[in-house]
């Protein structure tokens, strides 16, 4: 059956191929750099390696 309620729900639950692939990627380290504060306590993953410095700054100002 074409119009099968359970069809049409997998062919929904099934739209990756919409979604542009950073997207897809959302909570992956792939590509970006990372920064080791606080003695190695805390690392954060940026993308831009240029704004290490003003992350480190950032972090720093909080009182960390």
């Amino acid at each position: 059956m074409k119009n099968d309620a359970y069809d049409n729900r997998m062919g929904l639950s099934d739209h990756r191929g919409g979604i542009p692939p950073s997207k897809l990627l959302s909570g992956s380290i792939t590509n970006k750099y990372p920064v080791i504060l606080d003695d190695g306590k805390t690392i954060i993953f940026i993308a831009d390696k240029n704004r290490e410095a003003e992350i480190r700054l950032r972090y720093k100002s909080r009182g960390h």
